[in-house]
């Protein structure tokens, strides 16, 4: 029944695609067989309209039509490039997450229900909303502190049945994963299936609005010391399962960027400063806000950057970080050899394949670089050549790379619409380069030393009680080959208990199996 469900439920999915000119809006090149006549068949089916529009207001209006689920689909597939392809990725990047709102006294009751408090004990006021998403809706509030004041917060509250929607949609997701695996064998490398269990993972913590106040309150703590960059404070008391509670920030959006022009901000030094935060917070924390659209981020009046909405978060580890660093560093000195080797040390490109063979087609990648202005590089068409190579030489997916890619380009692309002229490696040099003296020189050396000497440490501490576990657990085999395994009193009482309420045939069963093994056992001696 699940199946069918799920069978129906895909069927509408892919006629609202057509019908909206999505699917005519993919490439076309390298469709074979069936999958070419299914383009075909999609590009007929589009309303005329569509074709006025371009990819992103094409995926809105469906997105529009499909519900919540899809629009959370739509977001996490922007974070797999490889999946998708770059291009379709970024205009899922750039696709606002606008829904209906659902009445504020539904808010209330949730807001309640959450808490364990009405909310007039809450806030001293809460309006209506202001901003509604595929998840949640934003509302503005006022609370009481202790000192009597008020203060403005934003009061973010999960729609009513979301979750048991998300539930419904995921079959369907699984079910096209299951049919792409098995029927498209060039996509197994990509793991569908594990897609789609990542999918299902991820929006399970996206909707524990507690895990996001977790996120922010990190970001917030990691960033406290940043120029030009903060984070809103997480009202805790205010903060459960389906309510976040943070102060309000009064600002401009990004993406508005008349406005910001007007209000007198330094488009300049904005474009500086995203791009050298987020790289701060990834080289440096290994922990960075991973939907940086210029809709999440806002200006204040001081000309400071104020991140929001962290439902999406990326962490790389320090090998990772040293990777990218590593790679980098290549590039920027043309030793494509270095960077060829760096992916086959870190295990990304499988050892049968030729070294060498693997740093020409990086010398194809960085060579151009070289030849061009550095503010016309495009860090999107870089990152195109790079999964068009990695794919040639069956590189493993790295989601937390990944992730730290897409969002870069996302990044770049903010930078860019503040500041046309904008050069990415003028503006990193300074955060890169830093990281890269303290990470990847001779203090790296002694602070990896240092770590060495501290784990041996512990190691030293440890080696009494394992050295005693080690001689016992030497006694107890020895002594078990010698009169066989012995159980204890308790367990032989709690094995005849679960034997009687064994039904007979359960017990046949087991003397069958016993049987067998003896059998087995004298054919092998």
């Amino acid at each position: 029944m699940n199946r069918t469900m799920a069978t129906l439920r895909l069927m509408r999915a892919g006629w609202v695609l057509a019908r909206e000119g999505v699917i005519a809006g993919l490439p076309a090149q390298g469709l074979t067989g069936s999958a070419a006549t299914g383009h075909r068949i999609a590009t007929a089916l589009a309303r005329r309209r569509s074709q006025k529009l371009d990819n992103a207001e094409r995926m809105s209006k469906a997105i529009a039509r499909l519900g919540p689920s899809y629009a959370k689909l739509g977001q996490f597939l922007a974070t797999r490039p490889d999946v998708i392809g770059l291009d379709l990725a970024l205009d899922l990047a750039h696709l606002q997450d606008r829904m209906e709102s659902f009445p504020k006294a539904d808010a209330m009751t949730r807001i309640e229900d959450s808490l364990g408090k009405p909310v007039s004990e809450l806030f001293e006021e809460i309006g209506e909303p202001v901003a509604a998403a595929s998840i949640a809706q934003v509302h503005q509030a006022t609370v009481r502190d202790e000192t009597g004041e008020t203060h403005k917060v934003a009061v973010k509250v999960i729609r009513p049945g979301v979750r048991r929607r998300f539930a419904r949609d995921l079959d369907a997701f699984f079910l096209f994963a299951q049919l792409q695996e098995k029927h498209i064998p060039a996509s197994r490398r990509l793991r569908p299936v594990a897609i789609a269990e990542t999918l299902a993972q991820t929006t399970k913590i996206e909707m524990d609005l507690r895990l996001e106040a977790a996120a922010l309150a990190e970001l917030r703590e990691n960033t406290q010391d940043d120029p030009g960059f903060r984070v809103p404070k997480v009202d805790w008391q205010r903060t459960g399962r389906d309510v976040l509670t943070l102060e309000w920030v009064d600002g401009i959006k990004m993406s508005e960027i008349d406005a910001l022009r007007e209000a007198g901000h330094d488009l300049n030094k904005l474009a500086d400063t995203v791009v050298q935060s987020f790289l701060r917070h990834a080289m440096r924390d290994g922990f960075f806000h991973a939907d940086m659209h210029p809709g999440n981020l806002f200006v204040d009046p001081k000309g400071d950057i104020v991140a929001v909405d962290l439902g999406i978060a990326g962490r790389i580890g320090l090998k990772e970080r040293r990777f990218l660093a590593e790679i980098l560093y290549g590039f920027i000195k043309r030793d494509f050899r270095r960077v060829a080797q760096v992916h086959f040390e870190a295990g990304y490109v499988p050892p049968h394949h030729d070294i060498e063979a693997f740093a020409q087609a990086i010398r194809a990648i960085g060579e151009p670089i070289h030849g061009q202005p550095a503010e016309t590089i495009s860090m999107a068409n870089l990152l195109t050549l790079l999964f068009e190579v990695t794919d040639i030489f069956d590189m493993q997916t790295r989601p937390e790379l990944l992730l730290l890619q897409k969002t870069m380009v996302v990044v770049e692309g903010n930078a860019r619409a503040l500041n046309p002229r904008f050069n990415m490696w003028k503006a990193s040099e300074p955060v890169v380069g830093e990281w890269i003296a303290r990470n990847l020189g001779p203090a790296a050396i002694l602070t990896d030393a240092r770590s060495g000497l501290e784990s041996l440490g512990r190691l030293a501490r440890a080696l009494p009680e394992l050295a005693d576990r080690t001689e016992k657990l030497s006694l107890e085999i020895e002594e078990m080959a010698e009169t066989g395994m012995k159980l204890d009193p308790g367990t032989v009482d709690a094995i005849g208990k679960a034997e009687a309420r064994e039904s007979r045939s359960g017990r046949v069963a087991l003397w069958i199996i016993a049987a067998a093994a003896v059998w087995i056992a004298w054919q092998l001696s």
